[in-house]
This record gives structure tokens, C-alpha cells and sequence, in this order.
């Protein structure tokens, strides 16, 4: 056998096993920092409080972590249940956009209100802010806070 062509041959034996080993631990770091992820406790985004209620539900009190987007009204498929007459079955949306918040009225009945003003289209909504959706105000609460 020619000594040219035994190198080469060592050459690519050598190229695919340091090209196994680097695939091998990009697998590794990848799995470690899934199971990592997993581990860590899903931190909301912030929370709804009930601030006053003239329905049963949701009550005085009550507090409704919120995720990137929310959605308010009366049906069961809501991410926050209103069982208000006043309310819509698809009444607002609140979601977090960048590093914001937003509240969209859906075009409901009764309208949606952003401290005591009626929202019209997408408003900006603070940490503080309360909101009304039917007869239920709601404040925006930081997680902790």
C-alpha cells in the first residue's frame, strides 16, 4: 500500500472521530441545559388581582397568575372566567409584549375599561393599573410584588 494513500486514510479515520466527539458533546450541553430548564420553576409574568366583584365569580381576592397572553371573559375557555352577565363570552385579551403589557377589548358589548376610561383598540398597561371587565375590577400586580 502506498504510504500517501495509508495517510490519507488516517486522515479522515482521524477527521469523523473528532467530528463524533464534537457532535457527542454538543448532545451533552444540549441535554444538560434541557434538564436544567426543567428544573426551574415557571415564574409568571405577572398577576390579576380582583380588586371588587359584584359576582360570585371571580370573588374579592382572588389572584390569577398570567402568562405572556390572557384572555378575559365568560366562556370556559377563557384563561380568566368572568361570570358576569355584563361580560362577554370573548370579552379583552392582556397580553405581554417586549416588556409591556396590553389590553385589547374584543369588541364586547359592554365595553372593556382601563382605569375607569373605556379602551378603544390596544392600550398600555402599567404594574397598578386596574382594568374592568363587566361588573369585576381587576388590578396588575407584579409576581411578589
Amino acid at each position: 500500500m502506498d504510504p500517501t494513500i495509508a495517510t490519507i486514510w488516517v486522515v479522515r479515520v482521524l477527521f469523523l472521530a473528532l467530528l463524533y466527539v464534537f457532535l457527542f458533546g454538543v448532545a451533552r450541553v444540549l441535554l444538560r441545559d434541557l434538564r436544567s430548564a426543567a428544573r426551574e420553576p415557571v415564574t409568571a409574568l405577572g398577576r390579576l388581582r380582583v380588586v371588587a366583584s359584584e359576582v360570585d365569580e371571580p370573588s374579592s381576592g382572588t389572584v390569577f397568575p398570567l402568562d405572556a397572553v390572557a384572555t378575559l371573559g365568560r366562556d370556559v375557555n377563557n384563561t380568566i372566567v368572568v361570570d358576569d352577565p355584563f361580560a362577554s363570552t370573548e370579552h379583552a385579551v392582556l397580553s405581554f409584549r417586549g416588556r409591556a403589557w396590553y389590553l385589547e377589548d374584543l369588541g364586547s358589548t359592554n365595553g372593556t375599561f382601563l382605569n375607569g376610561s373605556p379602551v378603544d383598540g390596544l392600550a398600555a398597561v402599567a404594574f397598578g393599573d386596574e382594568l374592568q371587565v363587566g361588573r369585576v375590577r381587576f388590578r396588575l400586580e407584579r409576581v411578589g410584588g
